[in-house]
């Protein structure tokens, strides 16, 4: 069965992610362009690095030339941002991508991308499953050899990545940065961001070193998410060759990870926090930030204090850029590592933000730890806390009940100033911290997020919320 998350359909490859399934997916993809009669106009099809990534865009390509449908196949692993400035740029209606972005390496699936390039609502998800569930019960599906398509011009093998590229080295002070002569270490973690980053940063004459830039399927048997255990190597190497920055991209480089000249690792709140202010304060831009219900309320601070307002949204980038758009906010992104910004493509770019954070240490003239100081001192000092539970499936509707229905909560001791079931469980407090419990969208784990004025605190909320709901 293909349901999709919040971060699109993902599947175990084998058990879900199959060639069926992505047959049917492609189906019910044909069907719903040709419901909305713009299938004339095409899809394009990009994939990132992940096992049997590039076969799937060919099964995907051999159902939608039997449906008459061109595919404009990106034939090179690429970043999932490309596709989605493409879609844009080119004003189709549809695009997908192969990737199950930060999930462990067992995983693949496909991200659904919709007129402007942003990611598909959850209306548009839910009749995508429809079709593909109809699909299913009406058995064996119609495709066409791949090299057969291709010969008959059905499917278009194409590269779209200068295009791309070009539109960010276009909005970023590159001669800034020349001036500079910044010292920067990418790690992509054996994904796809390596050429192009290297490009932007190496056409602005920084010194480049890579580290895990190879084609790994099992990402060096580790997550492919830019998260502090995952880049104690890229702090490490950061310190020993005193470089400027270390960047860091998940799988499929919509999401960004950054170590700073310190050999201090960054998270990604931090990283919004820091380039919300670069904008704000050193660039003059105005405008209100839009984060998800997990993500830090420094922004709210930081907003309040310039005059703008910061707004709160479920999680799914889906619902970040539809509210930027919405109330033109200047800025979007969720404790994830996912971030854009306004004038940019209407989803995550880890490349994009990688590239506005040099500029910002070029522009400024300081160090990211000089920067992150001035900000602490400005506004305090936040501390979030994070940990991830897995559950027997047979007590899911248990948990949901205890938080959405009967709403029950465990004694923090601490006064609560407001709770919110927008998107899981979250509590406010007076002093203004906060915790939630939220289910995944992309995995089968329930999330705990907490965030408070000292780290002890903030752990220790995490783990009453755990026990009070006995999860292991």
């Amino acid at each position: 069965m293909i349901q999709f998350g919040t971060g699109g359909w993902r599947a175990v490859i084998g058990d879900g992610f199959t060639r069926r399934n992505i047959q049917l997916l492609a189906k019910a993809m044909s069907r719903k362009m040709k419901k909305e009669r713009v299938e004339q106009e095409g899809i394009v099809i990009g994939y990132d690095r992940r096992f049997l990534s590039k076969e799937a865009v060919k099964w995907a390509c051999e159902v939608f030339a039997a449906e008459g449908i061109l595919c404009y196949f990106v034939n090179r692993s690429s970043p999932t941002p490309l596709v989605m400035f493409y879609v844009e740029k080119h004003q189709m209606h549809y695009g997908m991508m192969v990737t199950a972005s930060h999930n462990p390496a067992i995983y693949n699936g496909f991200k659904v991308f919709t007129f402007g390039g942003r990611d598909a609502n959850e209306e548009q998800t839910r009749e995508i499953e429809a079709y593909a569930a109809q699909a299913e019960q009406e058995g064996e599906v119609a495709y066409i050899e791949y090299e057969k398509a291709r010969a008959q011009g059905l499917v278009k093998e194409f590269n779209p990545l200068n295009e791309y590229l070009d539109n960010i080295i276009a909005n970023i002070n590159m001669q800034a940065i020349r001036d500079r002569g910044l010292h920067i270490v990418l790690d992509p973690m054996y994904g796809v961001s390596q050429t192009s980053i290297k490009t932007i940063l190496s056409t602005a004459r920084c010194e480049v070193d890579l580290i895990h830039e190879t084609h790994d399927t099992l990402f060096g048997r580790r997550m492919p998410a830019p998260s502090r255990d995952s880049l104690t190597e890229l702090c490490t190497y950061v310190r020993e060759m005193e470089c400027d920055l270390g960047i860091a991209t998940d799988g499929d480089a919509d999401r960004l990870g950054v170590v700073d000249d310190k050999g201090v690792y960054l998270t990604a709140n931090d990283i919004l926090v820091l380039l919300y202010y670069y904008l704000l304060q050193y660039k003059g831009w105005r405008g209100p930030a839009v984060r998800n219900v997990a993500t830090t309320h420094m922004l709210d601070r930081m907003a309040e204090s310039f005059g703008e307002v910061c707004c709160e949204v479920p999680v799914g980038f889906k619902y970040i850029s539809s509210k930027m758009q919405e109330i033109n906010a200047l800025i979007g992104g969720e404790s994830s590592g996912g971030l854009t910004v306004r004038g940019h493509i209407n989803g995550k770019d880890g490349i994009y933000a990688a590239s506005l954070l040099v500029e910002m240490i070029a522009v400024t003239g300081k160090r990211l730890s000089e920067l992150m100081e001035e900000i602490r001192s400005r506004y305090g000092v936040f501390f979030m806390e994070e940990i991830s539970c897995r559950f027997p499936a047979e007590r899911a509707r248990e948990l949901r009940k205890i938080l959405y229905e009967d709403r029950l909560l465990p004694a923090f001791g601490e006064p609560v100033a407001a709770v919110s079931c927008m998107d899981g469980c979250k509590v406010r407090f007076q002093n203004g911290g906060w915790i939630i419990a939220r289910f995944s969208g992309t995995e089968p784990l329930l999330r705990i997020f907490c965030e408070m004025e000292s780290q002890e605190k903030a752990r220790e909320y995490c783990q009453v919320f755990r026990q009070f709901l006995k999860l292991d």
